[in-house]
């Protein structure tokens, strides 16, 4: 078999997820015989994976090479991809500006703003994010300026974007939210039980949730289904939605005036999860607002109406209050712990397979299916994922450099959108503007909150916190201004950030 890429992890001690694109790679056969670079600066991270990956390797006889390193250069030298899932300082350095941001009054912190609630898409506050991944695209211009970069960390908008204008980096930001279209084949399965088998079923019927769905699932044709979604990244809506050649919204209008509350009531006693919010009643409002559905993560944005306060939080998004809520994003670091001992428990327990441990099945990430499809040129716009037991094909959704894809968002801003892949690349491929409301009321302020923070992170100067500021629905007074900025510039740590915003 010929030889395969130079595959390199960039914070890929972020060990559960580096861990499934890994898996990923060993179940494909056309990525064997592959250079698989694993960089971090936590030795203790960097040897759980490493670790992982290197006991995976040896028991099930995968012809790859695994290298663990700390060397950001020799890593990213003459590779052929290069991924980034760093997140510098770690994330309670993140909810220490949190913190410190409420003690004046910015309710989970002044880098939670309109459309951008979700609690670890760092903007504002994330100069140590912006300078490392400008810093990696830098090495990737020097010493491998073939390679693909692909941006895992968040935020996925700003870097992307960033990279893009400052660097000729071939660059691409991944995220899954956009396969939240399977919210909408939900409803649709959930309808079509209801008209053909007279069942009336919610996700949460008893110990038989997964049987009925299934069943329900088997109702629909997925060749016959048809999506398109448009935006940017954590604020993408499903702008066409069709079933056998007609307007699938029907269903999700049905649903909505017979099936919801039935369906809230359940949610609300039975939820386990902050992160169950495919269909939650902010999900709902915001599609009869703007009249689209929002996808994935993007249901934790929106504007005030959502998060005022705790209480607002739960109304919308469940007890939690979703997983940015105080409650949500305790959740979320205990989850981040566990996950991390987790991880740590599979790789140094040598009296069990690591494979028994953390079996081998396809994430239903697509990353690895990028670097199949530019490295050995298989021309694609689609991949296979798995949806309660059915095998489907869902678009092949990524963030690139809009470049007139989608005619009503600017060239230069990086957009989520449909793409085909191939040997010379990722394409965007032509598509109808955005609609006008979505476009008026989402895209616009989300576009200037990015500006702002680009400007911000890139130029410095501490004027451009009091401009993020200064029109915050939470700032009370010039003064409340200048001692929060005073206070979280002066947390030990960001000397260096105090300095660029001096």
């Amino acid at each position: 078999m010929s030889e395969g890429p130079k595959i390199t992890f960039i914070g890929a001690g972020s060990a559960r997820w580096t861990s499934r694109i890994l898996i990923d790679i060993f179940l494909n056969d056309s990525l064997h015989n592959s250079e698989i670079w694993l960089m971090d600066i936590d030795d203790y991270r960097l040897k759980i994976i490493s670790t992982l990956a290197k006991r995976y390797v040896e028991e099930l006889k995968i012809p790859i090479k695994v290298y663990a390193t700390k060397d950001r250069g020799k890593a990213v030298k003459n590779a052929d991809f290069v991924i980034s899932t760093a997140l510098p300082k770690g994330y309670l350095y993140y909810e220490t500006m949190r913190d410190v941001s409420e003690q004046y009054g910015y309710y989970r912190g002044i880098n939670s703003v309109e459309w951008n609630f979700v609690g670890d898409y760092h903007t504002i506050w994330g100069y140590y994010l912006f300078k490392l991944h400008l810093d990696i695209a830098r090495d990737i211009e020097e010493l491998a300026p073939n390679a693909w970069f692909f941006i895992v960390s968040n935020p996925v908008l700003e870097l992307t974007t960033m990279v893009g204008r400052e660097t000729k980096v071939n660059v691409a930001g991944i995220c899954h939210g956009f396969l939240g279209f399977r919210a909408a084949i939900e409803i649709l399965a959930m309808r079509l039980a209801k008209e053909k088998l007279g069942k009336n079923i919610t996700p949460y019927c008893a110990a038989h949730m997964a049987e009925c769905y299934r069943e329900a699932m088997g109702l629909i044709d997925f060749n016959e289904v048809e999506v398109e979604m448009k935006g940017l990244n954590h604020v993408i809506w499903l702008t066409k939605f069709r079933y056998k050649g007609e307007d699938g919204y029907k269903y999700i209008e049905d649903w909505i005036k017979e099936d919801a509350e039935e369906y809230w009531k359940v949610w609300r006693k039975h939820t386990t999860s902050p992160w169950d919010l495919h269909l939650c009643p902010a999900a709902i409002d915001m599609y009869k607002t703007y009249g689209y559905l929002p996808l994935g993560d993007s249901v934790r944005g929106g504007t005030w109406k959502y998060h005022w306060d705790l209480r607002t939080k739960q109304y919308w998004y469940g007890p939690y209050g979703g997983p940015d809520s105080e409650i949500g994003c305790a959740i979320r670091i205990l989850r981040v712990r566990e996950s991390v001992r987790e991880m740590a428990r599979a790789a140094f327990d040598e009296s069990k397979p690591v494979s028994k441990s953390i079996p081998p099945r396809p994430s239903g990430e697509v990353i690895v299916t990028l670097i199949d499809s530019i490295y050995n040129d298989k021309p694609a716009d689609s991949y296979e994922i798995q949806f309660y037991g059915k095998r489907m094909q869902a678009p092949i959704y990524v963030n690139v450099m809009n470049k007139g894809a989608i005619p009503n968002i600017p060239g230069d801003v990086a957009t989520e959108t449909h793409v085909k892949v191939d040997g010379k690349g990722i394409h965007p491929m032509p598509r109808d503007a955005v609609p006008s409301r979505l476009y008026k009321y989402v895209m616009l302020p989300r576009i200037m909150r990015l500006e702002w923070a680009l400007e911000a992170n890139l130029k410095g100067g501490r004027d451009t916190l009091f401009q993020w500021l200064i029109p915050d629905v939470r700032t009370k007074s010039m003064n409340q201004i200048e001692e929060v900025i005073d206070a979280i510039l002066k947390i030990p740590g960001n000397e260096e950030m105090a300095k660029h915003f001096s």
